[in-house]
């Protein structure tokens, strides 16, 4: 009675996928809604983008990929902090949709399949599979780029804000010269090397085309790779970028606190470091005095 049970959910399941295929659902009031506010606000002013993606795409890739963003923009779905993980690490949130969908249609046929191969072989061991074992290993799979994803967002973030911190300090000796604000931080942008001073370079020049200021620039960059000093930096600027004098000490008591506080960062992840060798030592040594006691205990034992 099972087996004709979850056939025939099987067979439901697939002509449901296909009819919601051939006929998708129409968008959301609340994408018609994120739509029509995006349109008013890029009305009002405008805006760069500062995302450079160089991820080349599959044709099957990207007609999945392609396939889920739409389902998501349907949907209303945004995935911010994905997206802002995506932009950081210059890649395209077609390409991570497709790999979630492809990793989870091959964790969902890799139990069928091994069940199925073991008696082709011909090795005497019969493997069942249940059906929410398949399940669960689809949902494992469909959250492991996901973790990936910010596993390397956070790396390359811890970067991008050491790099700030030495664009901060560029700056202010950039104004201790004379110059103004702008100048300065385009100055400053064109003497580092790097990703992360590239798209801060990057980004300053396309301000001067579309007709932003530069802080204007620097925030629409940290809004974009998810960045609060970016993000603060722009406000600071935005307040007091008529008076040298206060950026200038304004900037630099911003790159000895990101100083600090990465310093601080890397102390705590050196005693973090510290501890686990010494849980491993201490195990090593109890394993050590196991070997070394375990004969005298079971001669006594035996005995």
């Amino acid at each position: 009675m099972t087996a004709p049970l979850i056939g025939g959910a099987i067979i439901g399941l697939g002509v449901f996928l296909l009819l919601r295929a051939l006929f998708p659902a129409r968008p959301g009031l609340a994408a018609r809604l994120m739509a029509a506010d995006a349109v008013r606000q890029g009305g009002g002013g405008p805006r760069i983008s500062v995302v450079t993606t160089r991820e080349e795409l599959s044709p099957l890739r990207r007609r999945v990929g392609e396939s889920m963003a739409a389902f998501y923009a349907a949907r209303g779905w945004e995935v911010r902090s994905a997206r802002a993980d995506l932009a950081l690490l210059g890649r395209s949130f077609e390409g991570y949709l497709a790999t979630k969908c492809l990793l989870a249609a091959a964790g969902l046929l890799a139990a069928p399949i091994l069940a199925a191969w073991i008696p082709l072989m011909g090795w005497d061991f019969q493997l069942s599979v249940p059906l929410w074992s398949a399940l669960l290993l689809a949902g494992l799979f469909f959250m492991l780029p996901d973790l990936q994803l910010k596993r390397d967002a956070a790396k390359r973030r811890r970067d991008f804000r050491h790099v700030v911190g030495a664009f901060l300090d560029l700056v202010a000796m950039n104004l201790a010269g004379g110059r103004g604000v702008p100048e300065a931080l385009m100055m400053a942008s064109s003497l580092g090397q790097g990703w992360a001073m590239w798209r801060i370079r990057d980004a300053l020049s396309n301000a001067r085309i579309v007709g932003i200021t530069p802080w204007q620039a620097l925030g629409q960059l940290g809004e974009e790779v998810d960045l609060d000093e970016l993000r603060d930096l722009s406000s600071a600027l935005g307040l007091v970028a008529e008076d040298g004098a206060k950026v200038r000490q304004s900037l630099a008591a911003r790159a000895e606190t990101m100083r600090r506080r990465e310093l601080a960062d890397i102390e705590g992840q050196a005693g973090e470091r510290s501890q686990s060798m010494l849980v491993a030592q201490l195990l090593l040594c109890a394993g050590f005095l196991i070997f070394l006691s375990f004969p005298a205990a079971m001669k006594m034992l035996g005995s």
